[in-house]
């Protein structure tokens, strides 16, 4: 273990302090919470990076994510022919790829993890998975039953996580509704693991474990900063209750994996038309900030870099480095994280992509660290897909919801960077997690 492994563990606390001080109420904070919620994600990362049965189950978990992977392409491959393969690839006619195209490589996998998600709670099994996740939170936790149920579906799907606990929507105190909005903001959906780990897989063998290991990770991180941000001051009525998922069963399997496909359609034309949106606003600012630094570097003799990406690196750099980042690294990677707040975590693993393989991160700690911290849909448009979704199961509890959405945002961000920090204090340049 080195200094960085150190400053890393040490962030852990400090990326929690500073959740603590913009708390609700400082004075009433459920420490047993944050110390299970700490010490789940260290137990996890230990089982994973350290021990050897650990080691081997996520190289299986790796393995088993590309596989599924290859067979979710199948279909684009038919579709698009060479379009859809990715870069260094060929079909079995020998024709080469052409390159990486988003639309045609990652985002049709949408579809076919939205179906297969769909058939898996058909068969009942997704449940189950849910429901052992939360009778964990709740037990040691001791949070409620409602909270915790959405919290661990979650780990593996979006909003739709929200339906769950739809019964339970209507009498939840400001403090759990902050929790499942920071909770479905502070992880990623099983259907969109895809896209990163197309981005990454040639610059990262092993992406696809960490990615999933980072979403288990992510989950308890963002109990733990929610309930120091909006700390419980109510008595939930789930409290240490276990609570069954609600969910509406299709009439078979088909059913269950054509409408599955069709919900993932409609997901991918909300995040294409996200992307088109937020790229050219980032743009457009990129022009603003561009044309008053330019003219701040002439005034006052500076050198300094002026985009939005820049000026959002600023405001996280402390942060980076808290997370042990080494200064070297530490602007670059502070800029992607910054810029996912407003063009969402797509744009920022491509550009994680790109330092990588351009060789910019002199250090490889940096990029395993930031694989982890950007694994959540934690910008501002997921914030208005959570509000606006949630609330629209429970109307009348849409100006609670836009009240809490921002603090909400903080804690998935910090819930985020707490992540990275876990992954960061058992990082080791010999672990065959790297795929070395």
């Amino acid at each position: 273990m080195d200094i960085y492994n150190l400053v890393s563990f040490f962030g852990i606390f400090v990326l929690a302090g500073f959740a603590w001080l913009c708390s609700s109420n400082r004075k009433v904070i459920n420490w047993r919470v944050v110390l299970w919620g700490i010490g789940l994600q260290l137990f996890f990362a230990i089982f994973i990076f350290w021990v050897p049965v650990g080691v081997k189950f996520f190289l299986f978990v790796n393995k088993i994510v590309l596989i599924v992977l290859d067979s979710a392409t199948a279909g684009t491959r038919f579709l698009f022919g060479r379009l859809a393969l990715p870069p260094g690839a060929t079909n079995e006619a020998g024709e080469a790829s052409l390159g990486f195209f988003l639309a045609f490589q990652a985002l049709p996998t949408i579809m076919f993890f939205a179906a297969l998600i769909s058939a898996l709670y058909y068969l009942r099994i997704m449940p189950l998975l849910i429901r052992g996740f939360a009778y964990v939170f709740t037990r040691l936790m001791r949070i409620s039953g409602a909270e915790s149920l959405c919290t661990s579906s979650n780990i593996f799907v979006g909003i739709e996580s929200a339906l769950v606990v739809r019964p339970h929507l209507r009498e939840m105190t400001k403090s759990e509704l902050t929790t499942i909005l920071a909770a479905g903001m502070g992880t990623i959906a099983s259907t969109v693991l895809a896209f990163y780990v197309l981005y990454l897989y040639e610059v990262l063998p092993t992406i696809a474990g960490h990615l999933v290991s980072a979403s288990f990770l992510s989950a308890p991180a963002a109990v733990v900063m929610s309930k120091l941000i909006m700390p419980e001051t109510e008595k939930p009525k789930t409290l240490g209750v276990h609570v069954k998922p609600y969910y509406e069963r299709d009439d078979n399997l088909m059913m269950a994996i054509i409408n599955g496909a069709n919900s993932g359609l409609r997901y991918l034309g909300g995040i294409v038309a996200l992307l088109a949106a937020f790229l050219g606003i980032l743009a457009l600012l990129n022009v603003i900030f561009g044309w008053l630094g330019g003219y701040a570097n002439d005034l006052f003799g500076l050198n300094l870099e002026w985009s939005f990406e820049a000026f959002l690196g600023y405001i996280f750099y402390p942060f980076t480095l808290v997370l042990g980042i080494p200064p070297s690294d530490a602007f670059e990677i502070a800029k992607i994280i910054g810029e996912r707040t407003i063009v969402t975590e797509v744009v920022s693993y491509q550009h994680l992509s790109q330092l990588i393989s351009e060789g910019t991160l002199v250090h490889q700690r940096s990029a395993i660290i930031a694989s982890y911290a950007l694994c959540g849909f934690a910008h501002i448009a997921s914030l208005a897909i959570f509000v606006g979704g949630i609330g629209g199961l429970v109307p009348e509890r849409l100006k609670d919801l836009s009240r809490l959405g921002f603090r909400a945002l903080l804690a998935a961000t910090l819930a985020c960077l707490m992540t990275g920090a876990v992954a960061g204090a058992f990082f080791s340049r010999a672990s065959i997690l790297l795929g070395q």
